[in-house]
């Protein structure tokens, strides 16, 4: 078993930037990615990004266009999503999730999930 905590959510300016982490525990040996998705209101929980556990490797939507960077801390399962130039259609409940494979963006495939934590961008 895998817990995943997300904490750093909050109330930011368009404009602004903001850190989500996601701190992992448990059973974590054979996790290959570590994906951040969002969901916003009446809609599908959508790919942000992802890094492998190794920290080595990022990608991300095209969406966030070049704004937000996925990190690891290393000596610490912690991964970090900085997100910069915030607009209001950030405003999501952000998600963490592990998976074994490597079909990254659809949510279906993660294994495990966080609680999540709530991001709102004001205009």
């Amino acid at each position: 078993q895998v817990q995943l905590v997300e904490s750093g959510g909050g109330l930011v300016q368009a404009g602004g930037s903001l850190r989500l982490s996601c701190a992992a525990s448990g059973r974590t040996l054979g996790i290959t990615i570590m994906g951040w998705f969002r969901q916003a209101p009446g809609k599908e929980r959508e790919f942000v990004g992802v890094i492998d556990w190794s920290g080595d490797g990022t990608l991300y939507a095209d969406s966030v266009n070049g704004r937000f960077t996925i990190s690891r801390e290393n000596a610490k399962n912690t991964f970090y999503l900085q997100m910069n130039s915030l607009t209001p259609e950030a405003t999501a409940v952000y998600y963490c999730g592990a998976t074994t494979r490597a079909d990254y963006r659809d949510p279906m495939i993660y294994d495990y999930w966080g609680q999540g934590t709530q991001v709102t961008v004001s205009s």
